[in-house]
């Protein structure tokens, strides 16, 4: 104990030592403890006299006032207005009162010039070049689209200028109708240029509010930048630290980010901005983080990325934007991750024009178009998110996107759960899309995609959805208790339909409508209740029905319309029903051509029911528990074949088969006992019913 005790205090006595040295080396550095106050204009009448009285370390005190006239600070001095911290309407009440105006003929410098170590601190700053409100309000009028495109790099002649300056702080400024950027920073070569930009307010300049330029790595702070002609804070190849200001009403972005830079950009609030709230844009090495910000209510997306940019967007809510809480297009491959995006006009999330962003792990709720939508060749990944409540799907693709849509939840959208349409080629892979309006997944409009191993309940619609000429591939997907199938093609579409568990859907497990086309194979089909057939394959379609097993009743196992290969399946009835509607294992209706073939059935009233088909043909199949006759043919329109099937009954009243109508080969159809212990269950099952 007593060790640990000298320990402690050994560490105590070192941390009273470093502190005190650390003060002491504090002071001997900062000569402006020991500095001078010079007052203007009790000493000096203009500013820049008593800059020039001053030494490193000096105050320089400012009193109210206009001040006309341009300054150049000096090293290590301090230029303040004198007073208190009070509030005024836009910034201190002291630098409201304080007015540097440089508005002076034939002066071409910019309104303060800072130098090492100095500090500005509670003027505004104006008259600085020509501030142009005829085209100030032109160009906030069409959103900055006629806009030269400048960078924000651009020559100028800034209200205050920090170039090549180390450090020093600019705070508490006001800074207004300048002809240029209203405080610009400017990097160089070597040097490592980190201002500290801090509570200033910027309004109605002709460039940006704040620009950080050419290797800034300034610290942007708790500034408020609204009504600039571009950005409030624009960034061009430089890499400040921008956290916790406001930006508003400007004429381009919030915060705008562009040739280059990587700034560090958080906890900022952007909105009413005439475009993006933060906006990043322009080379592939535009690569900042975008993380914690706030960006509401723009008049385009809250963050925007696009022109090859690669930003991490990170931690943002993002809402009621006029387009997307979150846009990326024009090649941009941003990183989106963990943000929140609701109530915007379009989607939560939004990626075209052959944009590649990683999209992973958003909330996207209450949008009025899609949740995610991706477009116009875009490739996104998207990856576990959440989308719910959206107005459109919860996942949307078209137009020639390919996107990766992985292990996302989408509920109660109001389309489907992800939704993919023309031409749009996706993976839809692991999701579970639930308590939908429409379907849980749905392609429509030649859309191509592939959608396997995901989890489709209680929509209100089909489970998987495929129309209006889409080519799908559904593997092994379970579609459980939605409103009409468990899987449904139609309008011209096509589909493999292979793997999948359709359990207890309130119609079909699977349709296939209009003219459509689908490979059904080794599917689970499952429906305790109800009166619809399992597999409907209606107004022409044409299927391949193989491997199945089907276990439910209704109508029919596979209900025909259509031309239909029906061939090595499982049907399991619960009947077989003596009277009412009909209960066939594969029921053939008027016009259609069918071959069945090496199925089973269990418990239907008739295996093969077949009227007024075109063409039917029946072989090597086996049937239990049936009622009168196995295989039942009446009036096709050319001969039906039928060879080679079983009927297995004890009872020698029933046949085998039975054709009323134009006969091919109908041979070696035989009824005969049940062997297995198996067969004789279903039979004393049958005559106990």
């Amino acid at each position: 104990m007593s060790s640990t005790i000298q320990r402690e205090n050994r560490g105590f006595h070192l941390s009273l030592h470093t502190l005190a040295a650390t003060l002491m080396a504090s002071l001997c550095a900062s000569p402006s403890v020991w500095g001078d106050t010079i007052r203007v204009p009790q000493d000096h009448k203009s500013i820049q006299a008593g800059i020039d009285a001053a030494k490193e370390g000096d105050t320089v005190l400012v009193s109210s006032g206009t001040y006309k006239e341009r300054i150049q600070l000096k090293a290590g001095i301090t230029v303040k207005r004198d007073g208190d911290d009070a509030k005024g309407e836009l910034g201190l009440k002291r630098a409201e009162a304080t007015i540097l105006d440089g508005n002076i003929e034939g002066a071409t410098s910019p309104g303060v010039v800072m130098a090492e170590d100095s500090t500005l601190d509670g003027f505004s700053i104006t008259g600085i070049g020509k501030y142009d409100e005829e085209r100030w309000n032109k160009h906030h009028a069409t959103q900055g689209e006629e806009q030269a495109k400048e960078p924000i790099g651009a020559p100028g002649t800034a209200g205050i200028e920090i170039k090549g300056i180390t450090r020093c702080t600019v705070t508490n400024n006001i800074v207004h109708h300048i002809g240029y950027t209203g405080i610009g920073i400017t990097g160089e070569k070597g040097k490592h240029v980190s201002p500290h930009i801090f509570r200033n307010v910027t309004y109605r300049n002709m460039g940006g509010g704040i620009g950080s330029m050419r290797g800034s790595t300034a610290i942007i702070e708790e500034n408020i930048c609204f009504e600039n002609f571009y950005a409030g804070i624009g960034h061009e190849r430089a890499n400040p630290l921008v956290i916790n200001n406001t930006c508003y009403k400007n004429v381009r972005a919030g915060i705008g980010i562009s040739e280059g830079a990587c700034p560090t950009v958080r906890g900022n609030k952007c909105y009413h901005n005439r475009r993006a709230g933060i906006g990043i844009r322009t080379e592939s090495t535009t690569s900042p983080v975008v993380e914690y910000n706030e960006c509401y209510e723009n008049d385009m997306a809250g963050i925007g990325a696009r022109e090859d940019s690669t930003p991490i967007i990170r931690h943002n809510r993002c809402y009621k934007n006029k387009m997307a809480g979150i846009g990326c297009r024009t090649k941009a491959r941003p990183l989106i991750e963990h943000n929140e995006c609701f109530e915007n006009e379009m989607a939560g999330i939004g990626c075209r024009t052959e944009a590649e962003p990683v999209i992973r792990h958003n909330r996207c709720h209450d949008n009025d178009m899609a949740g995610i939508g991706s477009q116009d060749g875009a490739r996104p990944v998207i990856v576990d998110n959440e989308c719910y409540g959206n107005q459109m799907a919860g996942i949307g693709t078209e137009t020639e996107a390919v996107a990766v849509i992985r292990g996302n939840k989408c509920y109660k959208n109001q389309m489907a759960g992800i939704g993919s349409r023309t031409g749009a080629r996706p993976v839809i892979e692991g999701n579970h899309c639930y308590e939908n309006v429409l379907a849980g997944i749905g392609s429509q409009e030649n859309a191509i995609p592939i959608i396997r191993n995901n989890r489709c309940e209680k929509n209100g619609q089909a489970g998987i959805g495929t129309e209006e000429g889409a080519n799908a591939v559904i593997v092994e997907n379970e579609s459980r208790n939605n409103s009409t199938a468990g899987i449904g093609v139609r309008e011209n579409a096509s589909a493999i339909i292979l793997g999948n568990h359709c359990i207890e859907n309130k119609l079909v497990a699977v349709g296939i409508r209009n003219a459509s086309n689908a490979y059904i194979g080794k599917n689970e089909l499952v429906r305790t209740g109800g009166m619809p057939p399992m597999i409907a394959v209606r107004e022409n379609s044409s299927v391949i029905v193989r491997g199945n097993t089907i276990v439910g009743g209704g109508v029919a196992g596979v209900m025909v319309q259509g031309t239909a290969v029906i061939s090595e399946n499982q049907f399991k009835g619960n009947g077989p029903r003596a009277g009412g509607p009909p209960n066939f294992a594969a029921w053939i209706q008027g016009g259609s051509k069918v071959s069945f073939n090496n199925n089973h059935t269990d418990r239907w009233r008739h295996a093969l029911f077949a009227s007024g088909a075109d063409q039917v043909w029946a072989t090597g199949n086996t049937v239990s528990n049936f009622l009168r006759a196995g295989y039942v043919v009446s009036k096709s329109v050319s001969p039906a074949h039928l060879f080679g099937n079983i009927a297995l009954s004890d009872n020698e009243a029933d046949n085998a088969v039975r054709v009323d109508g134009p006969q091919g080969v109908v041979d070696e159809n035989v009824r005969k006992k049940p062997e297995s212990t198996q067969e004789t269950e279903n039979i004393e099952t049958r005559n106990d019913s």
